[in-house]
């Protein structure tokens, strides 16, 4: 028997694949619904992204109960039925640190938010477009560190993958008070050591008084294999990178054929849809 409390998906390429440009960035109805269907069988249902929680709620079309509950910027920011309960600041010699490393490679860049708007403090907006056309596009030019406070910032670099796994390991091993991951391909994700999606789970599940082996966790990348490691039941979509695939127990179809929402339907209904 499962008793599942609480569902987590994480966004791109998990319930949310890739869309041609112009077109608004929204997963579908069918998953919108299927989530709705968690919510009314009494389960937790929501995000965990490394997206800032203020994006979330424009991925379900404005619907806000859709990620009332969800772990944002990697588990920088932990909600629980719309309400913050945890959240962690990148503290500014840490990013002064980052940001000394970064200028020294070239093709580097950083960009720190500002709620929904991306400051761009190193680097130059074409590389940025390479990995996130749409922050290129609205990114402000930033003269340093921002004086705001800062909870999602991203690294990003020219060349993919190729680009991005040596800049992170390069910033891993200069600013140890950070760890930087490379979840897609030329963008990584900074965190304060100690903090990312395994712990944002944990935080939600301490908060909701549940046990690890009553959640379920959707994920496609690197970045999810924190949450897959604390998780029993971590589910793979079918274009997950090599990692996460290895790393997941369970694993499903595809991104684009709505396999998150087919999973969740079956939760909400009682059914365990799952095969190795």
């Amino acid at each position: 028997m499962h008793d599942i409390k609480l569902i987590l998906c994480d966004i791109d390429d998990t319930i949310l694949p890739h869309l041609p440009e112009g077109t608004p960035k929204t997963v579908s109805a069918r998953t919108i619904a299927a989530f709705h269907s968690a919510l009314d069988a009494g389960m937790h249902v929501g995000c965990a992204s490394g997206r800032g929680f203020d994006w979330l709620p424009g991925f379900f079309g404005g619907d806000a109960a859709c990620c009332a509950t969800s772990l944002a910027t990697n588990g920088l920011q932990v909600y629980v039925d719309g309400q913050l309960i945890h959240e962690e600041v990148l503290r500014r010699e840490d990013l002064e640190a980052l940001l000394a490393v970064v200028r020294e490679v070239p093709g580097a860049g950083l960009v720190c938010f500002d709620g929904l708007t991306p400051h761009l403090v190193a680097g130059t907006r074409e590389v940025l477009s390479e990995s996130f056309p749409a922050y290129a596009q609205k990114a402000v030019d930033a003269d340093g560190v921002p004086d705001f406070p800062v909870i999602k910032a991203n690294v990003f670099a020219h060349g993919g993958f190729e680009g991005s796994k040596p800049l992170a390991d390069l910033i891993n091993s200069r600013v140890p008070t950070l760890h930087v991951d490379y979840a897609c391909p030329g963008y990584s994700n900074v965190m304060p050591q100690g903090y990312d999606k395994g712990s944002g789970v944990l935080e939600i599940c301490r908060q909701l008084g549940i046990g690890t082996d009553q959640v379920v966790v959707f994920g496609d990348a690197n970045n999810d294999l924190p949450m897959f490691r604390v998780v029993e039941n971590s589910v793979a979509v079918a274009n997950a990178t090599p990692d996460a695939a290895e790393a997941a127990r369970w694993h499903i179809g595809l991104c684009k054929d709505d396999a998150v929402a087919a999973a969740i339907e079956a939760l909400a209904a009682g059914e365990w849809p799952f095969e190795r």
